[in-house]
């Protein structure tokens, strides 16, 4: 399939009543309101393709960006082609739920993860810090190191609070995640968790989010401590 037939397919599995929603939580023009779910019989056609993965993300419609990430090459792209793609991230699902997942699956995610995460810039830390979340939530606790994500906790212990608003609530999953997938420091997630308390996560035109990781952490199933995803992407 090329760019413009994938466009096509798009547009006809889009929704109005998605589409709002999706402008609702930050999307903008162009885009079709495709439910990610429609797109799975697409992906299977193609399976993955990095050359239509940018061809598709360079539109700048969201569905297809969107799209972009399922089938696109995580171990093909280098450090500078995440940050392009950071780059045209403008709101949050682009950057927590496309470009942070496929970063999550390439072999330098830790690396560039980091970079992000002391850039200053609320997107770019929101998708350093969900990066993690992925990775914790799917990769084996051997792979990480338990000092650095120790000290990761002590950073948001230290800071959520003053965290721009998108970063708050992709530090809160990284808490939550520690504290149900990454065995070595559940115990420190919880005590860090209870320390930081109820984080309020300011929306524009919305009423404020309150998230709260410890009471979140203890309705979590004890017997399934140590989760772990089989796939990151759909």
């Amino acid at each position: 399939m090329n760019l413009e037939m994938v466009m096509q397919e798009l547009e006809a599995l889009g929704k109005e009543r998605t589409k709002k929603m999706y402008i609702s939580n930050g999307a903008q023009e162009p885009l079709f309101g495709v439910a990610t779910g429609a797109m799975k019989p697409i992906a299977k056609k193609i399976k993955i393709s990095q050359r239509l993965a940018e061809e598709l993300y360079a539109t700048g419609n969201y569905d297809a960006m969107y799209f972009a990430g399922i089938i696109a090459d995580p171990k093909a792209m280098t450090e500078p082609d995440y940050n392009r793609w950071m780059d045209a991230a403008y709101f949050y699902m682009l950057s927590d739920f496309v470009v942070s997942v496929t970063l999550s699956e390439s072999d330098i995610a830790q690396e560039v993860a980091d970079k992000w995460i002391v850039s200053g810039e609320e997107l770019r830390m929101s998708a350093g810090w969900s990066c993690y979340c992925w990775l914790l939530g799917n990769r084996l606790d051997v792979e990480f190191s338990a000092s650095k994500i120790s000290n990761m906790l002590d950073i948001v212990k230290n800071t959520i609070h003053d965290s721009p608003e998108r970063t708050k609530s992709a530090m809160n999953n990284f808490l939550y995640t520690v504290g149900i997938s990454y065995l070595p420091l559940h115990e420190k997630a919880v005590e860090t968790a209870k320390a930081i308390g109820t984080v309020e996560v300011k929306r524009d035109k919305k009423k404020s989010s309150f998230l709260n990781a410890y009471e979140s952490i203890q309705k979590f199933d004890k017997g399934k401590l140590g989760f772990k995803r089989k796939y990151v992407r759909c």
